[in-house]
């Protein structure tokens, strides 16, 4: 479907992509990929993520429009709509991620959940029966139910249910009874989930919906007017959007500057000589120190990076001058995210965010806690998105925690994964090198693996000398 709906819609797929949908090599993966298909925003193939992304996009939308917007200027002002179905809502991080949009009002953030009672094992009532829309009233959500998905005659219920979200100061769950495969001679059950319909199949279901049964990859005339005039309805409000910006420019030229930069995902110039210096006469810190000596710092010098810790602030040193308020439904220009105890909702919220463009996210806890959130973080590498990840107590000396909190494999795993930076620097100077390479990487995540002990500040460490890799610190001659 989202396939169809961007070629129709003018996007860079063109009809033998549709018919090579499932194909190695192919711009139609099983999957949606944001880095192999144009008009994919995010990555979504792990139940779960592109709800959990969706809480991104509405927090940087949220955030740049408190710092950009000016009356008669909206410059940010979109919904983020999601289409979700009973796996996505039975994944933890969507739980996490629900709870946090409750808690901070996203109400530009409308859900559609397809209610079909099917998952790949069959009926939902094997394995979850519990009252989705009360769960997500608990969690500080709008809801309401669509009774008749099934009904592609009359939209006027569905219509009416996204002006009433519209209409909320919470962010809303649309759930929309349907049934699976609706008009196959396999609907309702589990067969239509991931298998061919069968040539037989798909005859009858051309038929039901008064199509040539005999015509493949057709496009009637009227669809194809339809998706013309809503490409031209966009066109329309691009050229009106633009108009507008070219007035906001004439009136708020240094706001107009900052957008396009971080738009372009430049970062500002001279940023890095912000970055401090260290000596070997400097006292002994743990590399968690020397990091927020460097937020201290860049957080003045670059607006847009955003972030937090899943409940771990005093211990991850991330809160500083810079970003010192919350982002919070009072105060959305915060540039500091509590992200609670919701370490795989922070990463895949971080994925979001990164995929609005505007914004550079950072998420941190114990880097132990990686495990958490690894499913998010392997995302942020596949889809190329600068996310920080801030990550503190990186060794088994971490205090009385004991073994549950030893990151024995950790590094392992992160460094096998392929397009993520691991940085795990050794002193002040190295601190400050990791986040240059990091922040400079703009299509890669990066790991920031930092110290609970004291590091001394060593003789011919260089920020620079962090892009290398690897260097001779003491020349053993």
């Amino acid at each position: 479907l989202q396939y169809c709906m961007l070629h129709l819609s003018g996007f860079d797929l063109t009809m033998d992509d549709l018919k090579s949908f499932r194909q190695v090599g192919s711009k139609t993966p099983g999957h949606p990929e944001s880095h192999i298909t144009p008009g994919v925003e995010v990555s979504t193939g792990p139940l779960g993520q592109g709800i959990a992304n969706a809480v991104g996009l509405a927090v940087a939308e949220r955030h740049l429009a408190a710092i950009f917007n000016k009356p008669d200027f909206p410059i940010f002002d979109n919904y983020t709509y999601v289409i979700c179905g009973d796996g996505c809502l039975q994944e933890g991080v969507s739980a996490e991620a629900g709870s946090l949009a409750g808690h901070l009002g996203l109400s530009k953030l409308i859900v559609f959940y397809d209610d079909n009672s099917i998952t790949i094992d069959g009926e939902t009532e094997l394995s979850f029966t519990e009252d989705v829309c009360k769960r997500y009233e608990a969690y500080g959500w709008h809801t309401i139910v669509v009774s008749d998905g099934d009904n592609s005659k009359d939209l006027s219920t569905l219509l009416a249910a996204v002006e009433q979200a519209k209409a909320q100061d919470k962010p809303t769950m649309i759930k929309v009874r349907t049934t699976i495969g609706f008009g196959s001679q396999k609907q309702g059950t589990e067969k239509v989930h991931g298998s061919p319909l069968g040539a037989d199949d798909i005859k009858h279901l051309k038929k039901m919906f008064g199509f040539d049964p005999e015509q493949s990859f057709a496009i009637p005339t009227d669809v194809a007017a339809v998706y013309t005039a809503a490409s031209e309805s966009g066109r329309a409000l691009e050229t009106q959007w633009n108009a507008m910006f070219e007035k906001y420019a004439a009136a708020y030229p240094d706001l107009a500057a900052e957008f396009k930069r971080r738009i372009a995902g430049k970062l500002p110039a001279g940023w890095e000589a912000s970055l401090p210096t260290f000596t070997p006469a400097d006292p002994a810190k743990a590399t968690r120190q020397f990091s927020q000596a460097v937020l201290e710092k860049i957080t003045l010098a670059i607006p847009e990076l955003i972030g937090g810790s899943a409940d771990l602030t005093p211990s991850t040193l991330t809160k500083v001058k810079g970003n010192s308020v919350d982002f919070q439904k009072a105060t959305p220009e915060g540039r500091y995210l509590r992200y609670g105890v919701r370490e795989h909702a922070m990463a895949a919220l971080c994925n979001g965010a990164a995929a609005y463009d505007g914004v550079i996210p950072f998420a941190s806890t114990f880097l132990n806690f990686v495990g958490y959130a690894l499913g998010a973080i392997r995302l942020s590498a596949l889809s190329g998105f600068r996310v920080l990840y801030i990550m503190t107590h990186d060794s088994i000396g971490l205090g009385e925690d004991g073994p549950t909190h030893q990151p024995i494999e950790t590094l392992a795993a992160l460094r096998a994964t392929p397009n993520i930076l691991v940085l795990r620097p050794a002193d002040g100077n190295e601190t400050s090198g990791a986040y240059k390479v990091a922040l400079e990487a703009a299509h890669k995540p990066a790991v920031l693996a930092l110290s609970r002990q004291n590091c001394d500040n060593l003789p011919n460490t260089s920020i620079a000398a962090v892009a290398k890799g690897a260097y001779v610190l003491i020349d053993p001659e």
